[in-house]
């Protein structure tokens, strides 16, 4: 049958898969417009379960039978299969009920298709089998009761229907590229012959063939071969038709896009914010998940921020969303909210605590938008959403709640994403008529629901006809291409693995021969879909990996249904990578890009540069590092935490010991002082410590944990205490004392955690940590730990100690560098120790501090920017602006290789 002549004269065409039947409908069209024809009737080309699903429609809306069941949808009938499952004895026991119901659905849909419902009342079934035999009869039971079906006994339905004339049959019926017909469909083609429709079926006419193999490095290098190839072929012939073919698509589905992005368009610019978008010459089929979408994950970001508590990483991302109301008019605003929003967050938030939180920072000055909206999202929610709806009035309150958020954003949407706006609407939509199978669900179980919906939907946006096709082997089945690449054919793939149900026997299903229901039926289908391929394109290429996703595996063999084919060595054209058009674009020029101009103290308000210290401890490290941070302003992303972190624990440490000793003065009266009045003390300093912390974060210390905090501060002031009563007489003479220094030419500001001095006008420098670096971090050319130093030859010359005091539970100690031995409990002078042969003596080593600090702030000041760390690679790993100086782009392997080793 010439199957184009047959379309004219009015044959309906059902295919297996919707893929196939637009290709059909397009191959129609374009035979139309190359005759000349200007307007032609639209073919009658369809998937066979859409052509079961308008034979019941005509019945259902013809009037004829007003008795028929009310069809339902794939969502309705995954929430009848949960609440049969819910209910039942077995049901009460599971841990996924979703997943098993998705699972028992299809085994309904098997039992039905393969009319396996007689032979499992013959057989003895296993436990899984009976639960599902019980499931079976709630569900059939309870669509009974409604006057409902489903898709798996929709045929059946319009199967008898066609013996009572009631639907409304084709002349003719032409089954094009069938090579599985269930006992089902098959059932439905018998009814529609005895009741006078000619039905008839066409395969695709077979082609030459040709058929190589070819083997490739890996996965990665068989993608770029194919995707090189196809382009080749369409740079030959502008009207061939190119098929790629994948057994395990949806595994490598993210690659294969991206590869043959490149391939086809190289042209970095294209990804440019503002560039105009060429469509690309490649159709890949199978899209992700319709929750993927970054427009469809924003709209469940704002619905998961108005109905429960969400992780702080989620609202931040809504925040920076383009799809939230304002989102154009604040971008820059709302970045810089991010930033500062993540020193104060807890890793989960809820909206009323971020509204908080943008109180707190300016009140919402610099985003009213965002705080406007966020407050009517807080207000609709208290109004709307305490009790349960119906479905039809929560998918009224979910896009009202959407409405008030602004979604989708003001920017003008693109093709993916308006397509993917449409299809959320069309999911709203049939969220709201789940009102036939439950009477009412609370906010948050509507919302779950909605993205199970989402997530088990894949969109692919609608592109315009294109002449590379990126296919499924089962998508691939009855199209016929000009050139045709089938991938991925190594013995571990191909044949497909099977995978039975597990709630059919399986005995039954080896009987029965489901595709992939046994390693037989396996095979067959895979010896069945090779074959086809062999006679689908002029040109054919079977290839196959040498090794698997890992290097190390073993090396793969061809399937052998592809063994018995040639290998041949295939020739490809070389085109240019990203890499290659960005060099080639280039003018090079050499410039001098680490000094930056010198640093006019005159512009930085009151003369100081911010940073304090940090600004000479951050140049020692790297001096690129000190301009990037201090003269910059850049800074790495916080990650919202749990609990208190280090610093914190440490500020704590700070307020306690600084409140203790603004009350203590002396040594004397710390061992005056009597254990109940102490405890008091240091009770009220922890009390003092945690409200201070509190204030920017009332949800970390509150309750209970405010209480463990307190006893923890109390038990590590008391020991630290009981270490400085080891000492002899002083006076504390500063305490958190603000400085204005300068060094270098370069005036910073700066704060002493404590100065103490002896009787005979002595004084130690200290300053408190929670674990105390080692002394030799203060010493060299290039101090890792400065601020000692730094504090001793510019606010105390006349110092003769400098001490890290560590105020560690069970290891309280002092870390210091002490002219004097009698200074501190154990301590060596300067003179007594290994250090004494390199300084000579403590007045050599405050010149030398001095010399080399004075060096380091003078190379700040006069803009040094060089990427120079102090030790290559510890300094960069350490590092949070790796990516902002590039070094880790250039000596990734020593980064990669240090880690290994760790």
């Amino acid at each position: 049958m010439d199957l184009a002549a047959g379309l004219n004269a009015g044959v309906t065409v059902i295919t297996p898969n919707r893929r196939l039947a637009i290709a059909l409908k397009r191959e129609f069209d374009g035979g139309q417009a190359g005759r000349g024809i200007t307007a032609w009737h639209s073919a009658d080309i369809l998937p066979f379960s859409a052509f079961v699903e308008r034979l019941y429609e005509d019945a259902f809306y013809s009037g004829q039978s007003p008795e028929l069941p009310t069809l339902l949808t794939p969502a309705q009938e995954q929430i009848l299969w949960e609440d049969a499952i819910a209910h039942s004895d077995t049901g009460a026991a599971l841990l996924a009920v979703g997943a098993t119901a998705r699972l028992a659905c299809e085994a309904w849909q098997l039992t039905h298709a393969w009319h396996l419902v007689p032979q499992l009342r013959n057989l003895s079934l296993n436990e899984d089998c009976k639960a599902f035999q019980d499931w079976s009869r709630r569900y059939e039971k309870t669509t009974r009761r409604a006057q409902q079906i489903d898709h798996a006994r929709l045929c059946d339905l319009v199967a008898d229907l066609c013996e009572d004339a009631v639907v409304s049959k084709p002349k003719c019926l032409a089954c094009y590229g069938f090579d599985i017909a269930t006992p089902q469909q098959a059932a439905l083609l018998i009814k529609l012959e005895k009741a006078g429709c000619e039905v008839i079926r066409v395969k695709p006419q077979p082609r030459s063939g040709n058929a190589r193999r070819v083997v490739c490095d890996d996965r990665d290098d068989e993608i770029r071969r194919a995707a090189v190839w196809a382009r080749a072929c369409i740079e030959a012939d502008a009207t061939a038709r190119v098929g790629v073919a994948i057994p395990e698509f949806s595994k490598y589905r993210s690659a294969i896009t991206r590869i043959f992005s490149s391939v086809m368009e190289p042209d970095v610019q294209q990804s440019l914010p503002g560039a105009a978008k060429r469509i690309p010459p490649f159709n890949v089929s199978l899209g992700p998940a319709l929750s993927t979408y970054p427009l469809i994950d924003a709209a469940f970001l704002i619905l998961e921020l108005v109905g429960q508590e969400i992780e702080f990483e989620r609202a931040s991302l809504l925040l920076r969303s383009p799809f939230f109301g304002g989102a154009e008019a604040e971008m820059d605003n709302r970045a810089r909210l991010d930033v500062q929003l993540r020193k104060r967050a807890e890793p989960m938030i809820t909206l009323e605590r971020l509204l908080v939180l943008i109180e707190r920072d300016d009140g919402g000055a610099s985003c009213p938008i965002l705080a406007r909206r966020l407050s009517a999202l807080a207000e609709f929610r208290k109004a709307m959403l305490s009790s349960p709806y119906t479905p039809s009035a929560l998918t009224r309150a979910i896009s009202e709640t959407l409405q008030i958020a602004g979604f989708p954003g003001e920017r003008t949407l693109d093709s993916s994403e308006y397509q993917a706006l449409e299809k959320w609407h069309e999911v709203l939509a049939a969220f709201a008529t789940l009102g036939c199978v439950v009477a009412r669900m609370r906010y948050s179980e509507g919302v779950s629901r909605l993205y199970r919906m989402t997530a088990e939907m894949q969109f692919q946006p609608r592109t315009p006809d294109v002449p590379i096709q990126i296919l499924g082997v089962l998508e691939a089945a009855g199209m016929e291409f000009d050139y045709l690449w089938v991938m991925g054919l190594s013995d571990e793939v191909w044949p497909l693995q099977p995978s039975p149900n597990p709630f059919l026997p399986i005995e039954l299903q080896r009987a029965a021969k489901l595709p992939r229901g046994s390693a037989v039926a396996s095979l067959e289908l895979a010896q069945r879909l090779t074959d086809a391929w062999l006679s689908s394109a002029d040109e054919v290429i079977l290839s196959h990996p040498r090794h698997g996703d890992v290097r190390d595996a073993r090396e793969l063999a061809p399937s052998p249904l592809i063994a018995n084919i040639a290998a041949f060595e295939l020739v490809l054209p070389i085109y240019a990578s990203h890499r290659d058009l960005i060099y080639s674009a280039g003018r090079r020029e050499s410039i001098n890009d680490d000094k930056a101009p010198a640093l006019d103290q005159a512009l930085t308000g009151n003369g100081d540069v911010a940073g304090g210290t940090a600004v000479i401890k951050d140049h020692a490290a790297c001096p690129f590092r000190s301009l990037a941070v201090h003269r910059f302003g850049a800074e790495n992303m916080r990650i919202p935490h749990t609990g208190l972190d280090a610093m914190e624990r440490g500020t704590l440490v700070h307020h306690v010991l600084a409140q203790v000793w603004n009350e203590l003065k002396t040594k004397s009266a710390l061992d005056a002082i009597s254990d109940d009045n102490l405890e008091s003390m240091l009770m009220h300093a922890a009390d003092e410590a945690i409200a201070r912390i509190h204030r920017d974060r009332p949800t970390t210390l509150s309750g209970r944990f405010a209480g463990i905090e307190r006893r923890r501060l109390v038990r590590l002031g008391r020991a630290w205490l009981d270490e400085e009563r080891g000492r002899g007489d002083y006076v504390v003479i500063a305490i958190e004392d603000k400085r204005s220094i300068e060094i270098g030419g370069l005036r910073l500001s700066m704060r002493l955690d404590r100065v103490d001095e002896f009787g005979d006008g002595r004084r130690i420098i200290i300053d408190y940590k929670t674990r105390a670096p080692a002394v030799s971090t203060m010493l060299g050319d290039r101090p890792e730990e400065p601020q000692l130093p730094l504090y001793l030859v510019t606010a105390e010359p006349d110092a003769a100690a400098i001490a890290f005091a560590q105020v560690k539970m069970g290891d309280t100690r002092f870390a210091a560098l002490v002219r004097d031995s009698d200074l501190l409990p154990g301590g060596k002078a300067l003179s007594e120790s290994s250090l004494g042969n390199r300084y000579g003596s403590w007045e050599e080593l405050v010149i030398a501090w001095r010399a080399d600090l004075v060096r380091i702030a003078a190379s700040f000041s006069s803009g040094d920017a060089q990427v120079g760390p102090r030790k290559f690679p510890q300094t960069c790993r350490n590092c949070d602006l790796r990516s902002f100086c590039r070094i880790d782009e250039r000596m990734r392997r020593v980064f990669t290789g240090q880690e290994d080793e760790e």
